[in-house]
């Protein structure tokens, strides 16, 4: 079906805020749930957040909840994080995978396609 694919990455200061996005294939987009998770240096990749096929259910970690917002526009393909209040415990390689679930999937193993990261770097 094809890997996801991220963009929007960069370097910025804390409390400044960034915007992700991911597409897919029309059909790797459309049949699965969207997730986005992060991996810091020395650390295991972490959940993020993970939007519902229809958009209409996210779920979020404990450490990005009402700073962060993940949505998906149908027209596009497109997921997007819309990160805010940045602070640099979020510096880390953001990757965005699909995942064939009933229930929503918050593990790693949960997901059938990942794309390559894209680096977030919070400065203080």
């Amino acid at each position: 079906q094809g890997q996801p694919v991220e963009s929007g990455g960069g370097f910025v200061q804390a409390g400044d805020s960034l915007r992700l996005s991911c597409t897919a294939s029309r059909r790797t987009f459309n049949n699965n749930f969207m997730g986005w998770f992060r991996q810091a240096p020395g650390k295991e990749r972490e959940f993020v957040a993970v939007i519902s096929r229809s958009g209409s259910t996210t779920s979020y970690s404990d450490s990005v909840r009402g700073r962060f917002t993940i949505s998906r526009d149908q027209a596009k393909n497109t997921v997007y994080l819309q990160m805010n209040s940045l602070k640099p415990e979020d510096t880390a390689v953001y990757y965005c995978a699909a995942a064939n679930r009933v229930g929503l999937p918050t593990r790693t193993y949960d997901y059938d396609y990942w794309g390559q990261g894209t680096q977030v770097t919070v400065s203080s």
